[in-house]
């Protein structure tokens, strides 16, 4: 695996934490990560694909180590993360670029390709999400996200992890403990936490336009892939479907033995995107 490099931009009058790979002279390629999560999600795809691109992996505003929101009503939205996004890319001077976006992310991606992105994002793969989310799937995240565990030891995060992360499927023994690496904090009394400010569930309360997406998916001009978690509760089969009907017409690809969200991290997963991305 090839030594990812930290950046901390000025962005929209927050500090994002970006992960790069590569030769920022490659091609520009985006990996926006899921709600709870960070860019560290992407370790291994990112690695692989930083042959041929210029790989930035984001934390969103209030996850990781990107600032947390001074007003989480207003600042946890699509709107201000467009915002954060477009100031990462002006300061790399990134033009064009081709986005993988998972969950949350990919509706990021799914807002921008449609307005202050169109003509930039050549490339979209959106990782089992859609423009509308059934209330059991966004019920489920919801009640995690905002009751964060705290424990003593790193090691009982780990634990809580897997259990709550079970979804993701089978995945090795190394990607958990990093998983637990890079999403836990500590307390002012030095307990364990998770890497995020639990104000960020105001989003799905404030901005349920941003659980809506139709008409944003319907103007994307991006060439699309669609993935789903064949057991996914996010982005139901119908949906899908649809999808593969309307707007860019996505070729849909199932990833088997997970739900929500496929983690991107197996050969198979990381050839299909690099197919599709050299498309």
């Amino acid at each position: 695996m090839t030594t990812p490099r930290s950046a901390y931009i000025a962005a929209a009058g927050f500090e994002i934490h970006v992960t790069e790979w590569g030769d920022p002279k490659n091609p520009a390629l985006v990996m926006w990560h899921g709600l709870a999560r960070t860019g560290r999600d992407f370790d291994e795809a990112a690695s692989a694909l930083s042959d041929t691109y210029f790989v930035i992996c984001p934390d969103t505003l209030g996850r990781g180590l990107s600032s947390w929101a001074s007003d989480p009503e207003a600042d946890y939205s699509y709107q201000a993360f467009g915002d954060t996004a477009l100031a990462v890319f002006d300061h790399y001077g990134i033009d064009k670029m081709r986005w993988v976006g998972t969950s949350m992310g990919g509706l990021i991606g799914v807002t921008l390709a449609a307005d202050r992105l169109k003509g930039r994002m050549t490339h979209l793969v959106i990782n089992d999400i859609g423009p509308e989310i059934p209330a059991e799937g966004s019920g489920r995240i919801a009640s995690y996200v905002g009751n964060p565990p705290v424990y003593d030891t790193v090691s009982e995060l780990e634990a809580w992890l897997r259990r709550n992360y079970a979804p993701f499927g089978k995945n090795s023994d190394e990607f958990w403990r990093r998983m637990a690496d890079t999403s836990y904090r500590r307390t002012d009394e030095g307990r364990i936490t998770v890497h995020y400010d639990p104000r960020i569930v105001t989003q799905l309360t404030y901005h349920k336009a941003d659980l809506d997406v139709w008409d944003a998916y319907d103007a994307v001009e991006a060439r699309t892939l669609l993935l789903r978690g064949e057991d996914s509760d996010v982005l139901p089969v119908n949906v899908a479907k649809e999808m593969t009907r309307r707007g860019p017409r996505p070729r849909l690809e199932i990833m088997h033995d997970c739900g929500h969200a496929p983690t991107l991290t197996t050969w198979h997963e990381i050839a299909l995107l690099r197919e599709f991305l050299a498309g």
